[in-house]
């Protein structure tokens, strides 16, 4: 009902009779509003007329107004001035059929839509189908309609204080030297920025370009995870040979007991290599630094059949796969691992060249190699040595021949120094040259060793199956000359703890022991098949192995017997497999041996094949290269007696 609105003095006929006035001056009455019904205010017909408009708005009348939150950048709590308006009420999940839907028709079916049987039609029955279907009438008996009103929930407050970033006081003075250097180096990175963009090759639209850069970036990315893949794969290796693993850490042959002066051999791990299988194991090192780490040299020692060679190395962390590989044009017949560089690896070739690699870098080509221009060998390279920095701390290496000549090649710069050291020859045997003069035959060199303490001194065999005494000091003549063998000396190597003893092999199936001091050999072993090669065990001085062609190795310890090998064991599966070389682990009891087909084997020697002397109670027995001295000379002492007395 529309009303109005006076406010002032006001006087009604309640207030004449009651004989009062209301006015002005009346303080209760000030500021009231009296409404008087419609018909009793004398209203122009433009109030009536009046609109009032009133605004309808979405806001929710419980969303909170009061909401703070700090403001980092005034330090200060402020209220938020937008509020989340939209209050839900009633939510329904729901789906749609289509109206031809098998759905459709079977709910139709259920509500009654759809009449179901048979008989006359009636009339009134065709005009309702024409028509439109009329809908259900709800139930008027018990229909009810529902509806539901949604609570709505309490307001909490909830209120929370973070504290205030921690702030510090920073101050220094620039002066114009400090201002000078920025500059210069804001320009130094744009300059190289600049010669970055230069090097990056621009686009071509040339399709090997692109395969090219998409190979590199690929194998960029695959040396990323190089280092972990490589250690999940020793991981899985270790895991797969773990057998291998326990019976290299743990296993003694218990039956060694019961066998006074026989070993055993226990096979380990077997190194291949599926692109070397055609090659053969022509030199084995291991490092000196890192024990279980060892290099093998691939070739071949058929002359009719050389080609490519290959130089691997091998971890007894990983048998599966080489740690380096470094594929070679010649095949390689010679290597040598320095002892203080483990990384620095001296290889000879068949063609007469001598290469030093670096397993620091990442190229597969050696750091130096010898050409025709330095005075590389003019035949095959059969052993090389490490020996001594020179005056200059230059490092150096020796090489022999089949070409009769002893070299020192030295590390300079960037290049090889070579300096002759000896040219070996035939005593008396000389050939004639232009113009008839006579040229001394030159004796082919097939391996040589450098004694332990005398740097000066070393020894070489030759192919004629002698073995000549030489000096660094004296190129011109030998200081010792020995009828080591029948054939070619494959094998010659110094004692490791006497000095005065080394060991010779021989295709003519003998394996001799010498004292330099003395021509003829103190002790002989005949093997029944030709010698590949032999090696002095590093933990004693009277242990050494051989191996044969026949596929067997030969382990002999002189202080248990002096006549016959105390473990003879073939270590191939195949009979026509030839043993090549060997060489004893510088700590581990193991030894690796090398075949003609490739193949490493690796394996274990049994307690009585490293037999030490039995301690007494209460005697401590001494222990050093001093006893394996004195268990040597022993044996030399011997030896030497007959004749001795004979003189």
């Amino acid at each position: 009902m529309p009303v109005a609105h006076k406010t002032g003095a006001v006087k009604s006929k309640q207030d004449e009779e009651d004989g009062t006035e209301t006015g002005e001056g009346d303080e209760w009455m000030q500021g009231k509003t009296l409404i008087k019904p419609l018909d009793q205010l004398d209203l122009t017909e433009a109030e009536l007329k009046e609109e009032f408009t009133r605004i309808l708005t979405a806001n929710n009348p419980h969303a909170p107004q009061n909401i703070v939150r700090y403001s980092f950048k005034e330090r200060s709590y402020k209220p938020i001035s937008s509020v989340d308006q939209l209050a839900v009420h009633f939510v329904l999940e729901g789906n749609l059929l289509h109206q031809d839907s098998d759905e459709a028709r079977r709910q139709r079916a259920k509500q009654g839509d759809v009449e179901e049987g048979g008989g006359e039609e009636r009339a009134d029955s065709v005009e309702s189908k024409a028509g439109k279907k009329e809908q259900k009438i709800t139930n008027q008996f018990n229909f009810s309609e529902r509806a539901s009103q949604t609570l709505n929930n309490p307001l909490r407050e909830r209120g929370c204080q973070t504290e205030p970033p921690p702030r510090a006081n920073f101050s220094a003075t620039a002066n114009q030297w400090e201002i000078y250097d920025v500059y210069l180096e804001v320009l130094q990175k744009q300059e190289k920025n600049k010669e970055k963009a230069k090097a990056v090759p621009k686009k071509d639209d040339d399709k090997g370009k692109k395969k090219m850069m998409l190979v590199e970036t690929q194998s960029d990315d695959i040396t990323k995870v190089a280092k972990v893949a490589k250690i999940i794969e020793r991981m899985v290796n270790q895991n797969t040979f773990d057998d291998i693993a326990q019976d290299f850490k743990y296993f003694e042959d218990a039956s060694d007991e019961y066998r006074e002066q026989e070993g055993t051999l226990l096979p380990l791990w077997k190194f291949q290599y599926d692109k070397a299988k055609r090659l053969s194991v022509t030199a084995l090192c291991w490092n000196e630094s890192y024990k279980d780490l060892f290099a093998v040299g691939l070739g071949s020692y058929d002359f009719t059949k050389q080609g490519r060679g290959m130089l691997v190395f091998y971890s007894l962390k990983n048998s599966t796969f080489p740690e380096y590989i470094y594929p070679t044009t010649s095949g390689i017949l010679c290597l040598d691992i320095h002892k203080h560089l483990p990384y620095l690896v001296a290889v000879g070739f068949y063609d007469g060249c001598v290469a030093v690699y670096n397993l620091k870098e990442e190229t597969l080509q050696p750091i130096y190699k010898s050409t025709a221009k330095s005075g590389k060998h003019t035949d095959p390279v059969w052993q090389v040595k490490w020996q001594k920095d020179d005056m200059d701390n230059n490092h150096n290496f020796f090489s022999v021949s089949s070409d009769g000549r002893v070299v020192s090649w030295t590390l300079v710069k960037n290049e090889l120094v070579f300096t002759d050291i000896i040219k070996l020859s035939l005593a008396g045997a000389v050939s004639e040259g232009p113009e008839g003069v006579q040229l001394p035959i030159m004796a082919c060199g097939t391996s040589f060793d450098f004694h332990k303490q005398i740097d000066y001194l070393f020894l070489v065999g030759t192919e004629e199956g002698k073995i000549h005494k030489c000096s660094k000091a004296y190129s011109s003549q030998f200081l010792e000359t020995y009828n080591a063998h029948n054939m070619a000396v494959d094998a010659v190597k110094w004692n490791h703890f006497h000095t005065k003893v080394f060991i010779s092999c021989s295709s003519d199936w003998t394996v001799k022991i010498w004292d330099h001091t003395i021509k003829t050999p103190m002790f002989t072993f005949d093997l029944n098949a030709s010698v590949g090669d032999v090696a002095w065990s590093p933990y004693s001085s009277t242990v050494f192995a051989a191996v044969t062609t026949d596929g067997k190795v030969h382990t002999f310890d002189l202080s248990i017997n002096k006549y016959e090998a105390i473990c003879q064991q073939p270590v191939v599966a195949k009979k026509k497999t030839k043993l090549t070389h060997i060489e004893f682990n510088p700590v581990y009891p193991i030894i690796i041996v090398g075949d003609d087909r490739g193949y490493v084997t690796s394996l274990k020697l049994s307690p009585n094949l490293r037999k030490k002397p039995k301690e007494k109670k209460g005697q401590e027995l001494p222990k050093g290269p001093e006893v394996e001295i004195a268990k040597m000379e022993k044996l030399l002492s011997l030896l030497r007696e007959p004749e001795n007395s004979n003189a």
